[in-house]
């Protein structure tokens, strides 16, 4: 039985830890129904998960743009390993940048290719920095940058 939205929050109100704030939103009708279809297709448990899903992403973009926040997340890189060099530069990088870089795991694709995705963590103007460096090495077929406006706990202590 799929709940109301009404009945979602009362009851996200008696499980979750966290206090929870309801606010009234005007939307036009066609922006409703595009907010219905997409709550269905992504299978969220009602409008307002979906609502806040969305305004968290904006938020963490909105925080990326500034560029003061420690941010974590992940730079994926995709590129050709039979380049010269390429993946001793991509090490260098990552040396250099020890104190922002936390871990990397490669995967062996087929046809030369290889994919890294490397766990970061510090400022997100820095962090921005560091996956263009990697991002627009000769070789690098493609990468990407995902920030999370999350902080890990020290890795040492």
């Amino acid at each position: 039985m799929k709940l109301t939205e009404q009945q979602t929050d009362t009851k996200t109100e008696k499980t979750s830890s966290q206090s929870v704030s309801r606010i009234s939103l005007s939307l036009s009708q066609e922006l409703l129904v595009e907010l219905d279809k997409m709550v269905e297709s992504r299978g969220f448990d009602s409008r307002s998960q979906a609502v806040a899903d969305m305004l968290h992403q904006h938020i963490t973009e909105h925080k990326r743009s500034l560029g003061n926040d420690t941010m974590v997340g992940t730079i994926t890189l995709l590129y050709d390993r039979t380049i010269p060099n390429l993946q001793r530069l991509l090490a260098d990088l990552q040396y250099h940048h020890l104190a922002e870089v936390i871990s990397s795991l490669h995967v062996q694709l087929a046809e030369n290719r290889v994919m890294e995705v490397i766990l970061v963590q510090g400022p997100a103007r820095q962090l921005e920095k560091i996956g263009n460096e990697l991002m627009t090495l000769r070789g690098v077929i493609t990468g990407q940058l995902q920030l999370l406006t999350a902080v890990m706990p020290p890795v040492y202590a």
